[in-house]
């Protein structure tokens, strides 16, 4: 009766597979040993990754993923946050119809409140609780306000992500090592470091082809793989097209490495502000006419 068990277990571990299951065994091991501390050790499990996916062991989507996890675990609030200047806010003392335009133009879900001065933030609004407004207009803006979560820039992003989940709260305010307000970050912004960017309502289709876009307040959502020759056409300028093919290869060239998010640069006219990096490339640019005074400084 053992005999055609054990003959059975024998095929099962010398039969037809073994280099299969070496390959996994392998895999195996080199991922244990990403535990033992090495300078290159984040790098040889991203190479072990990409060699999996290539003996078909991972799907692309499954690689892209574990690396943005990888990747993840070394970056902070400060990493991927919305800097200070760049945020949308919402004056408490602003008239409802000023409100309302802010809200509709940008997109947002939430908004940061302040009072005063743009670093006192007193509060969060819901874009949604607007509409109570309109039910009950004796009530005001301030007793729509939620509490404000601030962390500090140097969290990292997987405990902030574990905070976002048990709190149920989707953004907070960073905060610098001075306590001033550094920026915002949202749970939108570090699920994208694993998954990618996340398309919404408010993103274009891919129906269409294009790859600049019209913004709410005239500026312009311009995709960093575009062709060189489809911004000079949208903006009618005369960017170099000889030597890059795409505004972001030519944008990275001319700083001399890849732009982080609101960074900025001056270029045939133009300035284009990072809005979004994905994968050590800038994602889209945020593009509106240079003023006068850059282009004297810069001598575009």
């Amino acid at each position: 009766m053992s005999d055609p068990h054990s003959g059975h277990g024998g095929r099962a571990r010398h039969g037809e597979k073994p280099p299969a299951h070496a390959d996994k065994r392998n895999l195996f091991q080199r991922l244990v040993e990403f535990v033992h501390p090495g300078p290159d050790s984040t790098d040889e499990l991203i190479e072990t990754l990409a060699d999996a996916e290539d003996r078909e062991l991972i799907a692309p989507e499954s690689r892209m993923m574990l690396e943005g996890v990888i990747r993840m675990a070394g970056m902070t609030a400060g990493d991927v946050m919305v800097a200070a200047p760049r945020m949308d806010l919402l004056d408490i003392e602003a008239p409802y119809e000023d409100v309302l335009h802010l809200v509709i133009g940008t997109g947002h879900s939430r908004f940061p409140v302040y009072e005063g001065q743009r670093d006192n933030i007193i509060g969060i609004l819901m874009a949604k609780d607007l509409l109570k407004l309109q039910r009950s207009p004796d009530l005001n803006l301030r007793t729509l306000l939620r509490p404000t979560v601030f962390v500090p820039e140097s969290k990292g992003l997987n405990e902030l992500l574990r905070d976002f989940r048990s709190n149920r709260n989707h953004l907070a305010l960073v905060i610098d090592e001075f306590g001033s307000t550094a920026g915002l970050i949202t749970i939108e912004d570090v699920l994208e470091e694993i998954v990618g960017e996340i398309e919404d309502e408010f993103d274009e289709k891919g129906g269409d082809t294009s790859s600049v876009y019209t913004l709410a307040d005239g500026s312009h959502r311009v995709a960093g793989d575009a062709p060189i020759a489809s911004v000079n056409e949208a903006f009618a300028a005369s960017l170099p097209e000889a030597d890059f093919d795409t505004i972001g290869g030519l944008v990275a060239h001319e700083m001399g490495r890849v732009p982080r998010r609101d960074e900025a640069l001056t270029l045939g006219g133009l300035l284009f502000t990072v809005m979004l990096t994905r994968g050590g490339a800038v994602r889209w640019f945020k593009v509106i006419r240079a003023p006068e005074e850059a282009l004297g400084s810069d001598g575009a």
